[in-house]
């Protein structure tokens, strides 16, 4: 956790900056507009902190609105629990305030517009966070029901989440077996919705890309490895996953892949 003391209720957000800890930015509200897809052709975003209590370097950069020292840098922005603890973080650059208004929502805050580069708040994550921050996200299959794109940004919280959610929990010992349910497996990302599921309970992440998952299957984020897998409803996976990849053993589909990555790391994989 990188926020200066906790934040009070209400409070969502805190900034910190990159180059120094001890150089807190403040809490806020809200941070509209983080999680809003990106206008075609621009990179950086333009973020609302409502409610917002500047300090530090940020807090500088208000009186030179309109000119280059108004860049208050670059800096952790944290997403915080209904306690004001840190769930997780993202990394924001060139933070640069654009406009300052008194804050309707309480005597001495302010809303500041910010414009900031952020790759990894994707649109839709603010879901997943909600969830987490509300201790709603209890059970699994929550991910069902969402589009493509959402299970992207689904996964993209279940890694940045992890190391809270998990609070210290040690990996499963070896030997382990997990049961992988299949039958929501409609792509690759619905696979690692699953497969986090499967290790780590609602939410949890084991990978979201090849290498990463590889990286999961050597140890530390969860399972043990060697561990069995019990990959129920199969047939229908492997009937979705069929786009072809090159495998040690020559062109395969991605479900073929996904059984030599495993075979490979000791994972022993039933199949019903």
């Amino acid at each position: 956790m990188r926020t200066s003391g906790r934040g009070s209720e209400g409070q969502k957000y805190a900034l910190t900056s990159d180059e120094d800890d001890a150089d807190f930015w403040g809490f806020a509200h809200e941070a509209e507009g983080l999680f809003a897809p990106l206008p075609e052709g621009e990179g950086a975003r333009r973020v609302h902190l409502a409610g917002c209590l500047p300090q530090g370097r940020l807090l500088t950069s208000l009186d030179h609105v309109g000119s280059r020292r108004a860049v208050a840098g670059n800096a952790w922005m944290d997403l915080l629990d209904a306690d004001g603890a840190s769930m997780g973080s993202y990394f924001v650059n060139e933070a640069t305030v654009v406009d300052v208004q008194p804050s309707t929502r309480e005597a001495g805050l302010v809303d500041l517009t910010v414009t900031l580069w952020c790759d990894q708040a994707l649109p839709g994550a603010d879901r997943l966070w909600d969830l987490i921050r509300a201790g709603r996200l209890k059970r699994t299959g929550m991910w069902h029901e969402l589009d493509p794109e959402d299970r992207h940004a689904w996964l993209s919280v279940a890694l940045w989440s992890r190391e809270y959610r998990r609070g210290g929990k040690p990996d499963a010992p070896a030997h382990q077996v997990f049961t992988l349910d299949g039958g929501h497996v409609a792509d690759i990302d619905s696979f690692y919705c699953a497969l986090g599921e499967a290790i780590n309970g609602p939410g949890g992440y084991f990978g979201w890309n090849l290498d990463a998952l590889v990286d999961c299957l050597r140890g530390g984020w969860g399972a043990t490895p060697p561990f069995t897998l019990h990959w129920q409803h199969s047939a229908e996976a492997r009937a979705r996953l069929v786009e072809s990849r090159n495998t040690d053993h020559g062109a395969g589909t991605l479900f073929d892949l996904l059984l030599e990555i495993f075979g490979a790391q000791g994972i022993r994989v039933h199949l019903r």
